[in-house]
C-alpha cells in the first residue's frame, strides 16, 4: 500500500521501509502492466482534438508511476502540449520525483505544478482559492487509505474532469491479502495514518452511491513473505511492520497478535507454491468517467 500520505507519513526512516516494500513486492511493475495495458486506448479516445492535455497526480510518491504515464501520454500524442500538477504529502518523495524529471529528458518538456501537501489540504486551497483548474486525466493510486472522506474525496476530484476525461483509481482489490489482514485486525491496524482500511469494495460502493459511471479491471499480483515467518529474519521484520504499518511489528503487537496475525498470514492471504509463501496482494484498477 501507501503512496500520498497526510501529515507526510513517509518521511525519513518510513520512506526506506516504503522502498524496501517496493523493490520487494512487484507492485509498481504489476501497476505499470496494468497502466500500459488500458491506458494507450484510453488516452487515444480522451485526447482526440484536443489542443492540450492536463493531467492530476494525487498521491504521486516519487514518480514512478507518473513517469511511465506521462511518457505514455506523450508517445500518443507527441505534438500536443502536456502539463501535469503533483498533489504528494511527502517532501521526500517529492524530492525524489523532482529528481525522476530531472534525469529524464521527455519529462522535462512537460511544466510540473508541485503541490506538496496531503489531498485534504489541496481540496481546501482549490475552494478557498475558487480556481478549479479541469484535468483531462486524473490519478489516484495506493492513496485513498489516507483520506478523510472517501466519497467527498473522489465527488471533488470527478467534480475536476474536464469533458470525456478519466479519473483512475488503483487500490488494493477486494478480498486481497491485505483486505483480509486489515479488516481482520481493524481494531490494532487502523489506529495511525489509516483510521479505515478500505479496498476496491469501499470505492465502488461510494462510485455507485454517487451514480458515477465507472470499468473495473483487475492487476494481479503476489510476493513472497516466507521470511516473515523466520522470527530472527531481518527481512522478514522489514516486510512484517510495512504490512502492519507498525514502528517495529515485534514490538507493536502482542504475541498472542503477532501469532493470530501470522497465522492469519500464512492461511488466509496467501498461497504456497515450492515451499514459499506468496502472498495475495493483487490490485483494482477503477476507470471513472467524466
Amino acid at each position: 500500500m501507501a503512496a500520498e500520505a497526510q501529515h507526510t507519513c513517509y518521511e525519513g526512516d518510513n520512506v526506506h521501509i516504503f522502498q524496501f516494500y517496493l523493490e520487494h513486492s512487484g507492485e509498481h511493475k504489476a501497476i505499470v502492466q496494468c497502466v500500459n495495458n488500458l491506458l494507450a486506448r484510453e488516452f487515444k479516445r480522451i485526447g482526440e482534438g484536443k489542443s492540450s492535455l492536463a493531467v492530476l497526480g494525487v498521491g504521486s510518491g516519487g514518480g514512478e508511476v507518473d513517469a511511465q504515464i506521462l511518457t505514455l501520454l506523450q508517445s500518443i500524442f507527441p505534438a500536443v502540449p502536456i502539463t501535469a500538477d503533483i498533489v504528494e504529502g511527502s517532501s521526500e518523495l517529492s524530492d525524489n520525483f523532482k529528481a525522476l524529471v530531472a534525469k529524464t529528458a521527455s519529462l522535462q518538456k512537460i511544466p510540473f505544478g508541485w503541490h506538496i501537501m496531503s489531498s485534504e489540504d489541496y481540496v481546501k486551497q482549490v475552494k478557498t482559492k475558487g480556481e478549479m483548474k479541469k484535468f483531462d486525466f486524473i490519478h489516484m493510486i495506493q492513496m485513498i487509505y489516507y483520506v478523510e472522506n472517501l466519497c467527498e474525496t473522489i465527488s471533488f476530484y470527478h467534480s475536476l474532469l474536464k469533458a470525456n476525461g478519466r479519473l483512475m483509481i488503483i487500490v488494493e482489490a477486494a478480498n486481497s491479502g491485505w483486505d483480509t489482514l486489515w479488516k481482520t485486525y481493524s481494531k490494532e491496524l487502523c489506529v495511525g495514518v489509516i483510521k479505515e482500511y478500505r479496498s476496491s469494495a469501499e470505492v465502488i460502493a461510494c462510485l455507485e452511491s454517487l451514480g458515477l459511471k465507472y470499468d473495473e479491471h483487475s492487476a494481479p499480483n503476489a510476493f513472497d513473505i516466507t521470511e516473515c515467518f523466520n522470527p530472527g529474519s531481518c527481512h522478514g521484520e522489514r516486510l512484517l511492520s510495512f504490512m502492519t504499518g507498525s514502528d517495529k511489528f515485534h514490538e507493536s503487537f502482542t504475541p498472542e497478535i503477532r501469532a493470530g496475525m501470522l497465522d492469519l498470514l500464512r492461511r488466509k492471504c496467501s498461497t504456497e507454491k515450492d515451499g514459499k509463501v506468496l502472498f495475495n496482494s493483487d490490485l483494482s484498477c477503477i476507470l471513472v468517467h467524466a
